[in-house]
């Protein structure tokens, strides 16, 4: 029988295939879990890949500082296990005798024995110069914050007054969030039964089905899950049910449905005729389990949102929801990957999808019915400039007002910034169609 891998190989492997190959943490991730049999190795692994994606900027920088030549195109997993090692260090606070013996190791084990001397030198010297290094690292917002340089500006240039806050939320771990099946359970009921089962937990002060856990867990592991009570939502993203005010018997359309959170949350509100429209086949079969497990019905279309003669049949939605493809930069601190995957070139063509989604979905919208306009962004191109410039002489659009507990509004609609009410970042217009 073979030896079963370490966790710090697994972790150096699948951290360059994130970092340096362009991959998504989510499916990395739901491979090298799988290759390890115990619960706390699992977690371990969990920890050094997203912190590991969440401080890579940084500590990619680092290396730059700790090494005479780089190694991160010629030996890209020794260098992905150089940047774990580091996260051991600084931001696990792991003992560093261990964190650095089991590093070393583990070079050995990915059959590069060696540079083993090279990954004991180099986190022997960050912890004889960590100070000095820390405090150049600092020195630098893009490196302090860890995030790419075009998107701390991006959020400088449009949050100047908030830039410094939005930077370091982003880099704080999320609570984990549930949203109630109000259909199935009391947001009481699913409460009491996640405490007996020793769970911290809190009822949101202001969102109606949310609960509050402190810290991230395996949820399918939780009382109710498999039942259906309840549902992983972050509180921003449970929000557009109540904009949305849903009533029996509207039609509804979610465009850009996947995974299907908000368009349950709808359903569980509502007896509505719900249409929710994906472009990516795998992805709108994750809208078909969330239902299922939910005890909830909807029909599902695999379909381009901006391109209505594929799925329309020509009556009008009552209310329209387009959580629009963007650039993710208000879930970063859910999402660390983001950060090294977006790219300042990806902003036009993003606006110009979300310009044309907008537009397309309107001629669909009955009058009298309302659009919500949902992203994850926190760049204004993205938000106020799609909606602003859509409604610009427009005569059959309203802009209706939003006033929440948390954010702030901006010149359309309303802004919810990383950490706001600890939410994730999340932009919402609400546009009523004036009747002919």
């Amino acid at each position: 029988m073979s030896k079963p891998p370490s966790v710090r190989a697994l972790a150096a492997e699948a951290l360059a295939s994130i970092a340096l190959s362009g991959h998504s943490l989510r499916e990395v991730a739901d491979r090298a879990l799988p290759k390890l049999a115990d619960s706390r190795d699992r977690a371990l692994l969990t920890a050094l890949l997203n912190e590991g994606a969440r401080w890579w900027p940084r500590f990619d920088a680092a290396m730059d500082r700790l090494l005479d030549k780089p190694i991160r195109r010629n030996e890209p997993v020794i260098h992905a296990l150089l940047v774990t090692g580091l996260v051991q260090l600084e931001t696990l606070e792991m003992p560093p005798y261990a964190a650095v013996a089991a590093t070393v190791e583990a070079a050995r084990e990915l059959r590069r024995p060696r540079l083993a001397g090279l990954v004991n030198a180099v986190l022997r010297r960050w912890q004889r110069e960590r100070e000095t290094l820390n405090a150049e690292l600092d020195a630098i917002p893009a490196t302090r914050h860890a995030h790419p340089g075009w998107l701390a500006k991006a959020i400088a240039r449009d949050w100047p007054d908030q830039a410094d806050a939005v930077l370091a939320a982003s880099n704080q771990e999320p609570p984990l969030m549930l949203r109630v099946n109000r259909r199935r359970a009391t947001r009481e009921a699913v409460a009491a039964a996640l405490a007996t089962a020793g769970q911290e937990v809190a009822l949101h002060p202001w969102l109606a089905d949310g609960l509050v856990l402190p810290h991230s867990t395996d949820v399918t592991r939780l009382p109710g899950f498999k039942e259906g009570h309840f549902a992983v939502q972050d509180g921003a993203a449970q929000v557009p049910a109540d904009l949305l005010d849903v009533a029996n018997g509207q039609r509804v359309l979610d465009a850009c449905a996947a995974p299907g959170g908000k368009a349950c949350h709808v359903l569980e509100r509502a007896d509505v005729d719900l249409l929710a429209v994906e472009y990516e086949a795998p992805r709108a079969s994750r809208i078909r389990q969330n239902l299922e497990r939910l005890g909830l019905d909807a029909t599902i279309a695999v379909a381009d949102a901006g391109d209505t003669a594929a799925w329309w049949d020509g009556t009008p939605f009552d209310r329209i929801m387009i959580d629009a493809p963007c650039s993710a930069t208000g879930v970063i601190r859910r999402r660390p990957d983001v950060r090294l995957h977006r790219r300042a070139t990806d902003i036009d063509a993003l606006v110009a999808q979300q310009s044309r989604i907008l537009a397309a979905c309107w001629e669909t919208l009955a009058p009298g019915g309302r659009l919500l306009y949902v992203t994850c962004s926190l760049l204004r191109q993205e938000n106020e400039g799609v909606v602003g410039a859509f409604v610009e002489g427009r005569t059959d659009a309203t802009v209706l007002p939003i006033s929440l507990p948390v954010g702030q509004a901006a010149a359309i609609g309303w802004q919810i910034l990383p950490g706001d009410g600890d939410l994730d970042g999340m932009y919402y217009a609400l546009l009523e169609r004036r009747p002919a």
